[in-house]
């Protein structure tokens, strides 16, 4: 399996914002930490709000931290957000889907099921169980 790049970015950021939890972290400031684009990173922190998982505020001191504590989010949860509209192959594809496999196709219960085990996997963890150490 292969997360997008989203996911990943979304995923430093709240394990960043995890280690120092009573802190707001501003979007330049992880960028450049994490040496990714500014732009890129707005997108992913704008999706994590959505989604309730920080809550942002604009202006002197504002920032993005976490909505509620590390240990009840969990990373499948996590995942699921980021990776929404992303299926792992075309055949799950809601629309442009063209595998002429299909509806015959033996392959597609086997990646259905091993999604399924990687996202029960994940749910097994909290986003406190992989928390980045604070900075010095």
């Amino acid at each position: 399996m292969r997360l997008t790049s989203f996911t990943d970015f979304g995923l430093r950021a709240l394990m960043r914002m995890a280690a120092e939890p009573g802190r707001a972290f501003s979007t330049a400031e992880l960028a450049a930490e994490f040496g990714i684009s500014r732009n890129h990173l707005a997108k992913v922190i704008s999706a994590l709000s959505a989604g309730g998982l920080i809550t942002t505020r604009r202006g002197g001191g504002g920032g993005a931290s976490l909505a509620r504590p590390a240990d009840q989010i969990g990373l499948g949860q996590v995942v699921r957000l980021l990776e929404e509209g992303q299926p792992l192959v075309e055949c799950f594809a809601v629309r442009a889907n063209l595998c002429t496999f299909l509806p015959d196709c033996r392959l597609r219960a086997k990646l259905s099921a091993a999604e399924a085990a990687f996202l029960d996997h994940l749910d097994q963890s909290t986003l406190a169980d992989c928390a980045s150490p604070a900075r010095a």
